[in-house]
């Protein structure tokens, strides 16, 4: 491929001729200059910490075929861009032949659910025949392939990658969580989306966007990336999203009669809901394998995005009863023990509150014991009230360490404390999520829901600069075996 050919849908200027542009060999596109070999396109990106920029000159004599800029350098093969990220992905999406123009999307943002309603969907193409691609938080999936996830959506060079093995393996539907990140990073620029599911927004990386607007309005950036929008009714921003998309919008509810698809007859117990799936010509009684309300909403989502592209109504059921269940999503570890344990990947308030007054029924004559911790260099706005909101639904709280990552573990307990305190609910410090863990099994008495919250699916903790293995799953059976309860 020649440089042109790269440049296909990007808004550029350049002091290179059309002759040049169109003789002008390229092997490859990448951000890392690092990476840079004889014949690649080097893109300038700013981030945070480094800006690529600085690397052009430098690009060009490890021979970059051209760099791509945002602002002018006075170097040659220079392609001048409003937006360098947003170039980028269009230059990898050209890179690998415009792999998603051959895939239907459908992608999946809202601060809560994204990943259980993703795998709802695929877990309804497949029940209708089709063979589908995931990506998202726990790992990505070409058909039965399975393999890590480094981000919740990948970088666009990676995204491509992946999109276009898609389409080798015969592939026709791809499942993505969209981040607010990546939308704001332009990773999805020049994808188009059959259809885009919103569900639900609440306080979640405020470190980044710095205001809810903000972040309201990078999720939003999905709906004008698609074909069709689908949007959750029962919530307030879901609501101001569906009335500004008008009436073509595609909208469900556990409690407004004028969506597109409502559930009526809500029941859950700790290993499931069930409920009546309607909407027009559409009455169908629906089960999954995940409890609550929230888990019926994100139901809900994955039924109306499916209705939108024309999946049978039989096959939408089948396809949410098919599903066990999500990895770190309400999650009942297996154990030989007269109590419950439940992992779950809450990590926000909204989170926690809804898989707290979810599982509290269920406890009968046993306690709620909530082991939890906030993430480092995170919003630490969010910290108190999770200490609160876990006093308040619970028996007894566990105050532990999450990913503290490069901050100090008592700042964010000192942070995360006060909430703590609003309740008289008793309380215990443990900062190492081990030792936490382990204290946690030992008080757990018969009928006692022990919930951990906020590692879910995750099998690593970062401490400092180093990322260590932490499985909650295994340790749990480890520790239990030791006590001599497994």
């Amino acid at each position: 491929m020649v440089l042109k050919d790269y440049l296909a849908g990007v808004r550029y200027k350049t002091a290179m001729g059309e002759e040049e542009l169109e003789r002008l060999p390229v092997t490859s596109v990448t951000n890392d200059s690092r990476q840079v070999r004889k014949g690649s396109i080097f893109v300038c990106i700013r981030g945070g910490r480094f800006d690529g920029h600085d690397k052009a000159a430098g690009a060009l004599e490890a021979g970059a075929a051209a760099i791509v800029v945002e602002r002018d350098l006075g170097l040659p093969r220079q392609i001048l861009v409003e937006n360098t990220r947003a170039a980028y992905a269009l230059l990898c999406g050209n890179h690998f032949g415009n792999p998603a123009s051959r895939l239907k999307l459908i992608g999946v943002t809202g601060t809560s659910g994204k990943t259980t309603v993703a795998f709802l969907i695929k877990s309804i193409l497949q029940e209708a025949g089709e063979k589908v691609g995931l990506i998202g938080t726990i790992h990505n999936e070409i058909g039965q392939w399975e393999f890590p996830a480094k981000h919740t959506t990948p970088d666009p060079y990676q995204l491509h990658t992946m999109l276009e093995r898609m389409t080798e393996a015969g592939c026709r539907y791809v499942v993505m969580e969209a981040s607010s990140h990546a939308l704001d990073q332009h990773r999805l620029e020049g994808c188009r989306f059959a259809a885009a599911v919103f569900t639900n927004l609440s306080q979640d990386h405020l470190d980044y966007h710095g205001t809810m607007e903000n972040y309201f309005a990078a999720k939003k950036k999905l709906f004008a990336m698609a074909d069709t929008a689908v949007v959750n009714l029962d919530d307030s921003k879901g609501l101001e999203l569906a009335e500004e998309l008008g009436p073509e919008t595609v909208t469900f509810s556990l409690e407004k009669d004028e969506a597109t698809l409502t559930a009526r007859n809500i029941t859950s117990n700790v290993k499931g809901s069930s409920f009546l799936l309607v909407g027009e010509k559409i009455i169908q009684r629906t089960r999954i394998g995940m409890p609550g309300r929230f888990s019926v909403s994100n139901g809900m989502a994955a039924a109306a995005a499916c209705y939108a592209l024309g999946i049978p109504p039989e096959k939408i059921v089948a396809g949410l009863a098919a599903c066990p269940g999500v990895p770190g999503r309400a999650e009942v570890i297996p154990a030989p023990v007269d109590f419950t344990i439940i992992r779950d990947f809450a990590h926000a308030p909204e989170e926690l509150e809804q898989i707290l007054t979810t599982l509290r029924p269920y406890k009968g004559e046993g306690r709620l014991i909530t082991l939890f911790g906030c993430a480092g260099d995170r919003d630490r706005t969010k910290r108190a009230a999770m200490g609160e909101i876990v006093a308040k639904n619970s028996d007894l709280a566990i105050l532990t360490s999450d990913n503290p990552r490069t901050e100090d573990e008592g700042q964010i307990i000192d942070d995360t404390r006060p909430g703590l305190l609003q309740h008289k609910t008793p309380y215990k410090i443990i900062p190492d999520r081990y030792e936490a863990v382990k204290w946690a099994l030992e008080q757990a008495q018969k009928d006692d829901i022990l919930l951990l919250a906020g590692k879910g699916h995750e099998d690593y903790q970062v401490l400092r600069e180093e990322t260590v293995y932490f499985d909650e799953k295994v340790l749990v059976q480890q520790l239990l075996a030791e006590m001599g309860r497994g």
